[in-house]
């Protein structure tokens, strides 16, 4: 299990659930929305797998292959920083959000560890239990199935077939993270 978060306070919310769930449809949507509606929204997409950022023989690659600790490739549009771990340990969550400019929200997909507040994707038809039940960071549940009676209170149930439900909910959770992290007046 890793630590709590020793960086600044941010507005963070991991969202999980089985590969296949629906979580990168969601989050598609709801950060089309938190955009539309002025809000800047972060992402950290967490993976497994290496990753191929760029065509092999390209020259930031070429240049990365030949020992560049990191390269940044930078356009009029965009620009993206890739760097090299070459056996270093993987960045904590803390450093890698130290990374990121200032956002209202950072969404985390793939954080399943981390303790930190979380917003589950499940469906039943994934054939897998959900994560819910063995995790106490799981502050909300978007899912198509009805509310099961034995879940907590304190936990919200989500309909996944209507995302602008899952929007108000976030949307009330990032004002209410807002207003508890204001200095008192």
């Amino acid at each position: 299990m890793y630590q709590a978060s020793s960086a600044p306070l941010r507005q963070v919310l991991g969202v999980i659930g089985t590969s296949g769930s629906g979580k990168t449809t969601l989050l598609e949507y709801l950060i089309a929305q938190l955009a539309n509606r002025g809000l800047k929204v972060n992402v950290i997409k967490h993976s497994h797998h290496d990753l191929e950022l760029e065509p092999p023989r390209k020259d930031s690659a070429r240049l990365r292959m030949a020992g560049a600790a990191e390269v940044m490739v930078a356009s009029p549009f965009r620009y993206a920083i890739v760097h090299e771990l070459r056996g270093a340990l993987e960045p904590s969550l803390e450093e890698q959000l130290a990374r990121l400019s200032p956002a209202d929200l950072t969404l985390l997909e793939g954080f399943k560890q981390y303790p930190i507040d979380k917003l589950e994707v499940y469906r039943r038809e994934q054939g897998r239990e959900p994560l819910y039940p063995h995790d106490a960071h799981v502050v909300a549940v978007a899912s198509d199935l009805p509310r099961p009676a034995e879940l907590s209170a304190s936990t919200a149930w989500l309909d996944l077939n209507a995302p602008q439900e899952v929007l108000d909910w976030l949307l009330a959770l990032v004002e209410k993270k807002r207003h508890e992290m204001s200095p008192p007046a």
